[in-house]
């Protein structure tokens, strides 16, 4: 008897997951970031003493490298490392029940929890796998037709291009790509250089909110108003923004929207979500099959077939760390720490910059380079001989090594890496 009431209670604090009163964040943290606050000075850049709570919550922290390409994916802090491994466990006694009857039910809640994050209808909001998924469900889903164009840049992320031109390649869609030399701190040259670019077949615009290379923030809302009085619709790829720029969705006035979780959010690798305005679910078509393709029901984009249930599940602990900073702090600091290493190393001879070091223009990400050096040799001497793992870029017309620093991330980290950066720029 004892045993059946410890399955059932086992059971039903699985389908609580990370929103019940006894969440693996309230019982690990809560209490330290609560402690942590009364240590906060709003006059301050650096709170060191607060952001040391942070970083011990994170066990990348302690890491024999120290990582700094988090725009690729972040680690996860160790509340979502033991989540998954809870529900991994779990999963494990027995994949078809604890996975298809009581996980699957904290699907709804979890929508709820992201969409309040997002700023948006919890009806707007599916759950998949990463934001190449989100968005080539959209690109894919549009009902667009030979001839109709499509404007991009030869700077969005390559799975977005690629799928662009292969609707070009299979449906005779017009696919035109912008160019653009960035850093640019005039959102008008950028808006106006979209505009040029319409005709009267143009349907789509397509925007990276933060170029994933160099960290440029694209004026998504301006873009989007712009393309609205015009009858075009928007697509915004917001892999690299979510969980780190303090904003709500609808904020941007795109039509569809599709990040990663498992980057600024440190949600478990392998999560993503999609978001498009509910008037505008119906038509488009899921990219996995689906009984009813053309209903307005946003789950008909989650019929991936059998999937990873836990790390789907862990993306409320993540949630629940996120909040437990604050969208503002957290974007503020990341900034702080990406300001904090470029501004040095700009000092340093023959080291170049290719980031706007102002918070309206970039935030987390920012490239560099070194005279007489290419990309990838500045990326391999960095992880030889400083153990800094970053990553070179060599993209149309950037060339550059890109460094991203987390909220876990220690001044003393970018210390070494600004004397990194001056000892091999002394030897190139």
């Amino acid at each position: 008897m004892n045993n059946r009431r410890s399955f059932f209670r086992k059971s039903a604090a699985l389908g609580m997951g990370a929103f019940g009163i006894d969440s693996l964040f309230n019982q690990l943290h809560a209490a330290q970031f609560l402690e942590a606050e009364q240590s906060w000075n709003p006059a301050s850049d650096s709170n060191e003493e607060y952001w040391s709570v942070i970083q011990d919550a994170y066990t990348a922290s302690k890491s024999e490298i120290i990582i700094l390409n988090n725009g690729g994916v972040s680690p996860s802090p160790i509340v979502v490392q033991e989540a998954l491994d809870k529900y991994n466990k779990a999963a494990a006694q027995g994949p078809s029940y604890y996975m298809w009857r009581i996980m699957d039910k904290g699907r709804e809640p979890l929508r709820q929890r992201l969409a309040k994050l997002a700023g948006t209808d919890a009806e707007e909001i599916a759950i998949n796998r990463n934001a190449t998924e989100a968005l080539n469900t959209i690109i894919f889903g549009l009902p667009l037709q030979k001839g109709d164009e499509v404007i991009g840049t030869l700077q969005d992320y390559p799975n977005m291009v690629q799928a662009w031109k292969q609707r070009q390649m299979r449906d005779g869609v017009v696919y035109k790509q912008l160019s653009f030399d960035f850093p640019i701190e005039n959102d008008e040259q950028i808006v106006k250089a979209y505009a040029d670019a319409i005709t009267p077949r143009t349907k789509i615009i397509h925007v990276t909110h933060i170029i994933n290379w160099v960290g440029q923030i694209m004026p998504v809302k301006k873009i989007a108003q712009m393309a609205h009085a015009k009858g075009i619709e928007v697509v915004c790829d917001g892999a690299h923004t979510f969980g780190l720029l303090d904003y709500k969705i609808p904020d941007l006035e795109c039509d569809y929207f599709g990040t990663s979780l498992h980057k600024f959010l440190s949600a478990p690798v392998g999560s993503g979500m999609m978001w498009i305005k509910k008037d505008k679910i119906e038509k488009i078509w899921p990219l996995l099959c689906n009984s009813e393709p053309k209903s307005g029901n946003i789950r008909k984009f989650e019929t991936l077939g059998t999937r990873s249930f836990p790390i789907e599940q862990a993306i409320g602990e993540a949630i629940n760390f996120q909040e437990g900073i604050g969208n503002k702090r957290k974007q503020d600091r990341i900034h702080y720490l990406k300001k904090y290493w470029a501004e040095k190393a700009a000092q340093i001879p023959g080291v170049k910059i290719h980031t706007s070091l102002k918070p309206e223009f970039s935030c987390a990400i920012a490239g560099v380079s070194i005279e007489g050096m290419k990309p990838e040799e500045v990326d391999a001497r960095l992880i030889k001989d400083f153990k800094i793992h970053t990553v070179g870029i060599n993209w149309e017309n950037i060339h550059c090594v890109r460094v991203t620093p987390h909220v876990y991330t220690k001044l003393t980290d970018l210390d070494r890496l600004v004397d990194a950066l001056g000892k091999i720029a002394k030897k190139a």
